[in-house]
């Protein structure tokens, strides 16, 4: 199953998942007004890469964890699918909302 990406990334976007991704399946756009990345279901085969290399929990291990925004992935993939991709910021770079947490190392 695909790993999807939650609300966690809106307007935070750290984007190490995306540079651990095999195959290139993390897209970034704008969602609500905010940056955002989604990842491709289509495209995903689950190498769990990004899952931990998300220093803040956003991404979650099925659909099943969080339909609302697999379904959002699914939507926004072909979207931002020919966006650039985010540039990364460092990992211990604290979160930009007071509610997310650094997932410790």
């Amino acid at each position: 199953m695909p790993y999807v990406i939650t609300d966690k990334c809106l307007g935070e976007v750290y984007a190490n998942c995306v540079e651990v991704c095999p195959v290139n399946c993390i897209h970034t756009g704008s969602y609500k007004d905010q940056v955002f990345m989604v990842i491709d279901p289509n495209e995903c085969t689950d190498c769990a890469n990004c899952f931990s290399a998300c220093p803040i929990g956003a991404i979650v291990e099925s659909a099943e964890k969080d339909p609302e925004y697999a379904k959002i992935n699914a939507d926004l993939a072909p979207v931002f699918k020919n966006n650039p991709p985010a540039k990364s910021r460092p990992s211990n770079d604290p979160p930009k909302k007071p509610e997310h947490h650094l997932v410790p190392a």
